[in-house]
C-alpha cells in the first residue's frame, strides 16, 4: 500500500508496479497524472510489495492488492490500472470481482503483444544478468532507429546502479499473462482507453479485451503511442467521466 492522496466522492485505487513510493521526477509525473483524479475522488496508489519470488504470477499479485483492499476499504472501489498495472487490475477483476465497483484499464490488454514480449524477456534477461535492463524497452517506445537509439542511452543513464530484480519479477509475471478465456468473468463496468499505435499492447488485442468483458467500452486515441497514451489530455476527463457515471 503506497501513496494516498486526498479528495473527494468514493475511493479510487491506482495499480502501479513500483515496489516503494514514487521519488523525484517520478512522483512529479505520478501526481500530475492523478491530480484531476483528485477533484472527485479518493486516490490510493497500491504498490507492489518488495523481494517477490523470482517465479510470482500474476494471480498471486493480483491476491496481494486484494489483501490490501480488503484491508483499507469496506466495499468495492473503483480502479485504475495502466499498461502493467492494467495487466494486475485485469487479473485482480477476474479473481476478485466482489472488489472492484469500476475498471478503467489505460495502454494494456489481456496479454502481451509480440513486440511487448519480446521487449520484456530481454529486460528480465539483463535484469538478472545483471546489467541496467531499460535499453530492451526502446524497440517498444518507438520504430524509428534513431528514436530506439536514444531511448536506449536515456534508458541506460535512468537505471543507474539500482537493483531491478523486482521489476524482472513482475514483467516475468506478466510474460505469463493471458486472460483471453476470463474475460467474461469480470462483472465491474469496464472502460479501456487506448493509442491505436501502441506497440506494447497493440489496439486489436485491446479490441478483444473489450469484446470479451460483457460490456466493456473501448476509447481509442488515434496517433498515440504506448506512453502518450496516458499524457493525452483526454485520458483523465474520459476516465473521470466513466468513474463518475456520466
Amino acid at each position: 500500500m503506497g501513496l494516498r492522496l486526498r479528495g473527494f466522492c468514493r475511493a479510487c485505487s491506482l495499480i502501479a508496479r513500483q515496489a516503494a513510493n514514487p521519488t523525484g521526477l517520478a512522483r512529479r509525473y505520478l501526481m500530475r497524472m492523478v491530480r484531476p483524479f483528485t477533484e472527485r475522488f479518493t486516490v490510493h496508489v497500491l504498490n507492489r510489495p518488495p523481494g517477490l519470488p523470482p517465479a510470482t504470477t500474476m494471480a498471486e499479485l493480483a491476491a496481494h492488492y486484494a489483501d490490501a483492499i480488503e484491508a483499507t476499504f469496506t466495499g468495492p472501489v473503483n480502479v485504475l490500472g495502466m499498461s502493467t498495472g492494467g495487466s494486475v487490475a485485469l487479473q485482480l477483476s477476474a479473481d476478485h470481482p466482489e472488489l472492484v465497483a469500476r475498471l478503467v484499464l489505460g495502454g494494456t490488454a489481456c496479454t502481451l503483444g509480440p513486440i511487448g514480449r519480446r521487449a520484456q524477456h530481454a529486460y528480465i534477461d539483463r535484469a538478472r544478468r545483471g546489467q541496467r535492463p531499460s535499453p530492451a524497452l526502446a524497440e517498444m517506445v518507438t520504430e524509428s532507429a534513431i528514436g530506439r537509439t536514444l531511448v536506449k542511452a536515456l534508458g541506460w543513464l535512468a537505471d543507474g546502479r539500482k537493483d531491478h530484480t523486482d521489476a524482472a519479477t513482475m514483467l516475468n509475471a506478466e510474460d505469463g499473462f493471458d486472460l483471453h478465456r476470463r474475460l467474461h468473468e469480470i462483472k465491474a463496468p469496464t472502460l479501456l482507453i487506448q493509442g491505436d499505435r501502441d506497440l506494447v499492447y497493440p489496439l486489436e488485442l485491446a479490441r478483444q479485451t473489450a469484446r470479451g468483458i460483457p460490456g466493456a467500452r473501448l476509447i481509442a486515441y488515434p496517433g498515440r503511442s504506448h506512453g502518450t497514451t496516458f499524457t493525452d489530455k483526454r485520458f483523465a476527463s474520459d476516465a473521470l467521466a466513466f468513474l463518475i457515471g456520466s
